[in-house]
């Protein structure tokens, strides 16, 4: 049992009955779902997940009007729902992580993830939002919507950044995993800088998972979850993951074989980047250098001010 099916069970069978007999009036504009911040949101949380924030639980969200005038009355009955269900306990929130769970109005939900309480408008919008929050904000679940406003709200973000937005962090991918991986790691390791020639292994591998997710269109989560997330992505995510996980598991690189085998496998990698990138338009260099990419996926972009950014930031 993983937290997100907990949270359904728990509302269907607890939380609808109580907006039935409690909230009628209200009960068709009212949406209930998990989404935002936690393992569970995602899906990947497990019996480790349990020691800390964790248990049957589901958001409540209300457009503002409703919930200045039902918001502390509808928490009030979410409170007093039954503290355990199905063998489990009720989640209570620990109060340094509070605003996770229970009664919210959409606007101030969004807001505390995005930023925002609207759909980014502009790309100067897009851009000042980091991506793991707009994955917290359009991961988990809906599991009841009857007006659809939280649920067109989540597909307003879920439609992916602008394609300018996209191409500049793709650009500066391509840079990322080029300087640090089919450049800076061999040179750290012929000068036998083995910590610098693991962080520049790392980076490539963190910059090869954001560049998995920019070319299937989806966020990138926090950390801890991308290299999970990545693998069920239909472009190169389940083929990566192996090969990522093969690089990262490399132990000795003062071994001239395993140091040989890392960076034939940087290169196996890179290859396969700029051929999604042919694929999908965004390059036609000839070259196997991903740093020679990158220019040319950033003069694709529209925008003039953000065309004329330096290639290595996004």
């Amino acid at each position: 049992m993983n937290g997100l099916r907990l949270a359904e069970e728990y509302f269907f069978q607890h939380g609808l009955p109580m907006l039935d007999t409690k909230f009628g009036a209200y009960k068709y504009r009212i949406a209930a779902g998990l989404s935002g911040e936690g393992s569970e949101c995602y899906g990947f949380d497990d019996e480790l997940s349990r020691d800390h924030d964790w248990g049957a639980a589901f958001c409540l969200w209300l457009e503002p009007e409703d919930y200045k005038a039902i918001g502390q009355e509808l928490q009030k009955a979410y409170d007093e729902l039954p503290q355990s269900f199905m063998g489990f306990p009720k989640r209570i929130e620990n109060p340094m992580v509070s605003g996770r769970i229970g009664v919210f109005s959409t606007p101030a939900f969004f807001r505390r993830l995005i930023g925002l309480d609207h759909v980014p408008a502009t790309l100067e919008e897009w851009k000042m939002i980091p991506e793991y929050q707009l994955a917290a904000a359009t991961n988990g679940k809906v599991f009841y919507d009857p007006s659809g406003e939280f649920t067109s709200f989540r597909q307003g973000l879920k439609t992916y950044y602008p394609e300018d937005i996209r191409l500049k962090k793709i650009a500066a991918r391509c840079m990322t995993m080029a300087q640090a991986g089919q450049y800076n790691a061999g040179r750290c390791l012929y000068h036998g800088e083995m910590l610098t020639a693991r962080h520049a292994l790392s980076m490539f591998i963190e910059s090869s998972i954001s560049m998995v997710f920019l070319l299937n269109k989806e966020f990138m989560p926090f950390y801890k979850w991308m290299h999970r997330a990545m693998k069920p992505l239909p472009i190169l995510g389940g083929k990566l993951f192996d090969m990522l996980e093969k690089l990262s598991g490399i132990a000795c690189l003062s071994d001239n074989a395993m140091v040989s085998s890392a960076l034939r496998m940087v290169e196996e990698i890179s290859a396969l980047v700029i051929e999604e990138l042919k694929r999908q338009n965004l390059s036609d260099s000839k070259s196997d250098f991903l740093f020679d990419h990158g220019p040319v996926v950033q003069m694709k972009i529209k925008t003039d001010w953000l065309r004329r950014m330096d290639v290595m930031r996004d």
